[in-house]
């Protein structure tokens, strides 16, 4: 149930203003890391900071309370924008919850600064309540700060998570028992690892997002009460009613130059001859059918929302610095009221991160995993007062625990009935090299 409170009254403003350079290095490394705010892809989006007001909520109307509170606030907020573009005005950043019974809160969060970058136009928005006044710093002022800090990263210590490396191979074969036995077609297995700061002290967020911002700038770095990373996969992106959505699933670990001992041609044993793994990838049955069982669930959930529905006969091939996806973009036409957060709460959990059929699957997750994912997994994003926004699937994250000394970063994959347990621990560590390389912990 959502948290009860008093229905905040805000005042915003947007204002245009030259914001060159990185965003980021205006967070300033004083505030509560659990108040950081971030959306970027390829050096643009929104950065933000501070609390102004925020809504929680648990259980399986999570976002539909959500929403409500959201359409609430903006009905009742008084908003000057001088800009007029998406991410502009009044806007609520969110995260939610991958499982409806988890022990951890789904938030809409509205942060007192965001500082916003789109087509080389920029803007600050700051936001107060209806009885506070507007802060005597001048956008300006808040532009020419730095954070010198930024590329320092905080001295950490990894641990196991609720399930140790060695033991994630059996979790894996008894995922493919059920499989076998035809409990389930597919399902996604995720594990955690524990990061501790050495020292006692907060682990900060904006080096971290800074760290992920520079590696993977062609994912949505984010950042949204302590849960921080860089998703690859476009969960919904609604903008003046037109759909997207990106699709991923069917995973290959990229060789960094240098083809991998196993990428001969089948059958030759040369290694004069390799196979370039993205080929491996195109011609792979087992991540083939994989990818099929998330592209059907993403486009069975936008169908009731929207015309024109664009499905991808076959994938293409997403490079990223440490792996290659299977990728399909699926676009449409709203036909429907629906906003960008309803549009999301319709689409989780996708196969590409649950598995089919979808509640046989989320039942092996919560038998088998052995952990409460929390908002690993679940949609993470922004959404501005017309209801638009974007909303991507949190994945390659890390969220701070409560006391904000610690952090559990996640990685998971796809197993259906040719998953081999060593190779699928094998894909784990590899997707968790972004958020061990955001903190400081590689290099690699």
């Amino acid at each position: 149930m959502a948290v009860t409170r008093t229905l905040p009254r805000l005042r915003a403003r947007t204002l245009a203003v030259d914001a060159p350079g990185d965003l980021l290095t205006r967070v300033p490394d004083e505030v509560d890391p659990r108040d950081v705010v971030a959306w970027l892809r390829e050096g643009d989006g929104l950065v933000g900071w501070g609390r102004v007001a925020g809504v929680s909520a648990t259980g399986p109307d999570r976002f539909r309370e959500a929403e409500t509170w959201w359409t609430q606030v903006r009905a009742a907020a008084v908003v000057e924008d001088e800009v007029r573009l998406p991410g502009t005005g009044l806007v609520t950043f969110g995260s939610f919850t991958f499982a409806a019974d988890s022990r951890d809160e789904s938030s809409l969060t509205i942060p007192r600064v965001v500082i916003g970058r789109r087509d080389g136009l920029a803007w600050v928005t700051q936001v107060v309540a209806e009885d506070e006044p507007w802060p005597v710093e001048h956008p300006a002022e808040l532009l020419g700060r730095v954070n010198e800090d930024i590329e320092v990263a905080d001295p950490l210590v990894e641990s196991d998570g609720s399930v140790g490396a060695e033991d994630w191979p059996g979790v894996v074969a008894a995922a493919v028992r059920r499989i076998d036995q035809g409990e389930v077609d597919k399902v996604v297995l995720a594990r955690d690892v524990t990061v501790r700061h050495r020292e006692g002290r907060v682990v900060r967020v904006a080096p971290v997002l800074e760290r992920l911002e520079k590696r993977y700038a062609a994912t949505w770095t984010f950042a949204v009460s302590g849960l921080v990373g860089a998703t690859p996969e476009m969960l919904v992106r609604l903008q003046g009613g037109k759909v997207r959505s990106r699709v991923l699933a069917g995973t290959i670990r990229r060789p960094n130059g240098i083809p991998a001992p196993d990428t001969d041609v089948p059958g030759t044993g040369d290694p004069a001859h390799p196979v370039d793994p993205r080929l491996r990838l195109v011609s792979s049955t087992k991540d083939l059918d994989e990818h099929d069982y998330a592209v059907r669930s993403v486009a069975e959930a936008l169908a009731p929302h929207c015309s024109d529905l664009v499905v991808p006969e076959a994938p293409y091939v997403l490079e990223l610095p440490d792996v290659y996806h299977l990728a399909s973009d699926l676009i449409g036409t709203m036909h429907s009221e629906a906003t960008s957060l309803r549009l999301a709460a319709a689409l989780h959990p996708s196969a590409a991160v649950c598995g089919t059929p979808t509640e046989a699957a989320a039942r092996v997750i919560g038998e088998l995993e052995g952990m409460d994912r929390g908002r690993y997994a679940g949609p993470v994003g922004w959404m501005d007062g017309s209801g638009d926004g974007d909303w991507g699937i949190a994945l390659r994250c890390g969220e701070l625990a409560d006391d904000r000394h610690s952090m559990r970063i996640f990685a998971g994959g796809g197993i259906v009935a040719a998953s081999d347990p060593a190779a699928e621990l094998a894909e784990t560590e590899v997707k968790l090299t972004a958020m061990r390389h955001a903190l400081g912990l590689t290099d690699a």
